[in-house]
């Protein structure tokens, strides 16, 4: 049998608590010999289980396989512990018992623990590096002065049975990857410190305000009682539902109805699965045939003992952590010295360790040593959502969002592998655009609450509703339980924190063994059907048994009239929650978080958001990354540098353009005939003169007299080949590009519209003709060129606007332009 030391079974700081016979309060820490309960399984049979303690001889269960379980235990009277018996666990008797939550139909016993811890084995050796799914609870267990006088008034004998109940506890909910840890053990040696009664209703709310009270002093996310008293009934064990890390409501009642250690652990086992939102098993759930026991979740007990979670159970608690619930269980390990000193390879990070990753056999981890519990060479990190390819992740990275609008973001810190514990607003704030309060970590409305008993389109009804039914203080409205556990009738300003009523056409409520209870009331002229649920358990008496939170009351956190919220049954001032008080400190600028500190808004410094800073909280981390901070608070100057560095660019780029020549005068209009001047290299342009208007001017062309026109075959062709033309000049129709650095020139005057002239009644002038520069001109700029006529014939814009009507004449007799200075007959 290979078994594994269960370090942390308690919680770092594990405290144990007495009175002595005058009621003074004692605490101490045990030493660390006395760590001696152990998980694991039978060598050589997988699948098998075994918690065992070897605190004063063996004592425990070994699961060989799901229908095959032995208990052992010491003999009595013997002073040496050699002698132990052991013997099939069907063959422990008990009393049969049910949980006064009342929810549920199946009344089978309560049985398949030990299937269950076969599971729950497996479950943890997938799960024991921690990851960012495991989940752990901190539990303060009590034992009042029954349980104690149970045991013959012997401390040790009671710490040992609570002790060995816990280490069982602990191996069931493993397979849910849920760890639980004891934070503190207390023992009422003296007398009571809450009333303790055979009322399990009386006896739940007495309890849970004396923990709310013992808070501050011990911080704890769970506290359950195990009393030697027997309720009333049946009932073994009462507890509210989805109250996980309430502060007014995280806890249960437990009849200690057994000798064995195990029989104690399924109940608790069992109220705490309420805590975390687990109803009864319900037809379908729980698989294990009577041979193999029953299911933990199931509402009666009987033998043997049950030791699984089904798979109804996983979904719900998968519900539950997803709708904002169970805030408090995301705190990793402490790396203090852990009651019962430390040891590598239990897989949890301790002082001293640089990391754990288990034993070698089962180490998975790239980065750390698993015989010594020391990171490999290059590693920063080896377990934790903060830790990615055995490096810490930067300051600021976001390593648990927000599940809902009640809860908060944490953020990497840059030291720590681990996230930190999971924060969420302090109850009371308001949400849902002020139509609901945010109470541990959840938004709870009335819309949703519906929709979770009716599914989709269901909505809350008319108030109306709720006061009719829930006036009448039975089973099907009421406002839960008085402390003698009998149904209270709602008084108006509490009816909407009684039965939830809804408006809603599905048949029949969601969950399988709830039906509708349909109430008829008329509003005005209109007849409005209000639809509660109830559960029923065939065999129980229905007046006898219920529950203080059962599924069909509104739950407590509920928004109620303008300003009042739901709590245990009536409508209070959500003033006592005093988180208008908390807020108030934050400057506007954010919001309490559930320990009273401020998580201030990005651009807002904690502790009380009136500085500029980087968000967040003390608890949560930084929101924005470190090495991002100068650059954000830089930003602002950086792009002002930048604009300006562009205006300098843009200055310079103007600036550093080459001046242009001034323009020459304009030569004197004469009337005068002259000819047309070329440019210097020898050809006109007659793309420039498009463009620019006064373009006779620039290139020096004086208007001509009429003549009459040269013909086409008369011009004759240059004996030299003329310099090759662009291609932009070619694709504009004209033999030459503008000449460089054009001259600036002063204001042209108005420009000379190209539009042609309309035909005068009269016989038109003769055609204009082709005027050519002077041969002795073009010599004497370009000595290249030949004597003989040019080859440009472009007129300038004064002679062509001259020369309109010869246009007009050419296109009515059938001539288009071909080519620079030619025509062609349209044939």
């Amino acid at each position: 049998m290979g078994a594994e030391n269960i370090l942390q079974l308690f919680a770092p700081g594990f405290k144990e608590i007495w009175y002595s016979p005058s009621g003074v309060r004692h605490t101490s820490s045990p030493p660390s010999a006395e760590n001696c309960f152990y998980h694991g399984e039978v060598q050589g049979d997988k699948g098998s289980s075994v918690a065992i303690s070897t605190c004063e001889g063996l004592k425990g269960m070994i699961t060989v396989n799901s229908s095959v379980s032995y208990l052992i235990e010491p003999l009595p009277n013997q002073t040496e512990m050699l002698g132990h018996a052991v013997y099939r666990a069907e063959s422990l008797k008990l009393r049969h018992g049910t949980c006064g939550h009342h929810h549920g139909s199946q009344a089978g016993g309560v049985d398949d623990l030990i299937s269950g811890m076969a599971h729950s084995h497996q479950g943890g050796r997938e799960k024991r590096d921690v990851s960012q799914n495991m989940k752990y609870v901190e539990l303060m267990v009590v034992a009042d002065n029954a349980e104690y006088r149970k045991h013959g008034g012997d401390y040790e004998k009671t710490k040992m049975k609570l002790l060995e109940a816990a280490n069982y506890v602990d191996k069931y909910y493993k397979a849910l990857n849920i760890r639980v840890a004891l934070i503190g053990l207390e023992i009422w040696t003296d007398q009571n410190k809450a009333s303790v009664t055979e009322n399990p209703y009386s006896t739940l709310g007495d309890f849970l305000a004396w923990r709310r009270k013992q808070l501050p002093r011990l911080p704890n996310d769970n506290a359950q009682l195990v009393t030697g008293v027997s309720f009333q009934g049946t009932t073994i064990g009462l507890a509210p539902l989805k109250a996980m890390c309430s502060e007014y409501q995280s806890g249960g009642v437990n009849s200690d109805h057994s000798d064995s250690a195990v029989g104690v652990a399924a109940t608790m086992a069992h109220e705490l699965g309420h805590n975390f939102g687990m109803n009864h098993d319900t037809g379908g759930c729980c698989l294990a045939s009577p041979e193999e026991g029953g299911c933990i979740m199931a509402a009666a007990t009987g033998h043997p003992f049950p030791r699984v979670f089904n798979h109804c159970n996983e979904k719900e608690l998968q519900r539950y952590l997803n709708s904002g619930g169970g805030k408090c269980l995301f705190n990793p390990p402490n790396t203090r010295a852990m009651y019962g000193g430390q040891r590598c390879g239990n897989g949890y990070l301790e002082e001293g360790e640089e990391c754990d990753c288990g034993e070698v056999e089962e180490c998975s981890s790239p980065c750390c040593n698993a015989n010594s519990c020391t990171l490999k060479a290059g590693a920063e990190c080896a377990h934790g959502v903060c830790c990615h390819n055995c490096k810490l992740k930067s300051p600021g990275d976001l390593c648990r969002s927000p599940s809902g609008s009640c809860d908060l973001p944490e953020y990497c810190d840059g030291k720590s592998e681990s996230c930190p514990a999971n924060f969420y607003l302090v109850d009371g704030t308001s949400c849902a655009r002020g139509q609901a309060y945010c109470y541990t970590g959840m938004c709870l409305t009335l819309e949703q609450q519906c929709l979770s008993l009716w599914g989709r389109d269901a909505l809350p009804a008319p108030d109306l509703c709720f006061q009719r039914v829930n006036e009448a203080g039975d089973s099907y409205g009421n406002c839960g339980k008085d402390l003698m556990g009998k149904y209270r009738a709602c008084k108006n300003q509490d009816a909407n924190c009684g039965k939830i009523q809804c408006l809603s056409a599905a048949a029949k409520p969601i969950e399988a063994n709830a039906v509708p209870i349909d109430t008829n009331i008329r509003l005005g002229n209109r007849k409005i059907l209000c639809r509660g649920t109830h559960v029923y358990r065939p065999g129980q008496d229905e007046d006898n048994l219920g529950d203080t939170l059962d599924p069909g009351l509104v739950m407590t956190g509920t928004k109620c009239g303008e300003n009042g919220i739901c709590f245990g049954g009536e409508c209070r001032n959500a003033s006592f929650l005093r988180a208008d008080e908390c807020n108030a400190k934050c400057h506007s600028h954010g919001l309490c978080n559930n320990n009273h500190n401020c998580h201030c808004d990005a651009g807002w410094a904690p502790p009380f958001c009136d500085q500029v800073g980087t968000g967040g909280s003390m608890d949560s981390g930084p929101v924005i990354q470190s090495s991002l901070l100068p650059v954000l608070l830089l930003l602002p100057l950086l792009l002002f540098l930048g604009l300006a560095g562009v205006a300098l660019w843009c200055c310079h780029k103007h600036r550093s353009r080459p001046k242009k020549s001034p323009a020459p005068p304009p030569p004197p209009i004469s009337s005068t005939p002259t000819e047309v001047k070329a440019p210097p290299n020898g050809h006109a342009n007659p793309t420039f003169q498009l463009k620019r208007q006064d373009s006779s001017r620039l290139t020096g062309t004086q208007q001509s007299p009429a003549c009459p026109p040269r013909s086409r075959h008369s011009i004759v062709r240059p004996t030299v080949k003329p310099p090759p033309v662009p291609a932009y000049a070619a694709r504009q129709g004209s033999p030459q590009p503008p000449p460089p650095n054009p001259p600036l020139c002063p204001k042209p005057p108005p420009p000379v519209p190209v539009k042609p002239r309309p035909d005068p009644p009269n016989r038109p002038p003769p055609p204009c003709p082709l005027s050519k520069p002077s041969q002795e001109l073009q010599r004497r700029n370009n000595p290249q060129v030949p004597t003989g006529p040019p080859q440009s014939n472009a007129l300038s814009p004064a002679t062509r606007s001259h020369c309109c009507p010869l246009q007009d004449m050419l296109r009515k007799s059938g001539f288009r332009r071909k080519s620079a200075g030619q025509a062609e007959r349209l044939h």
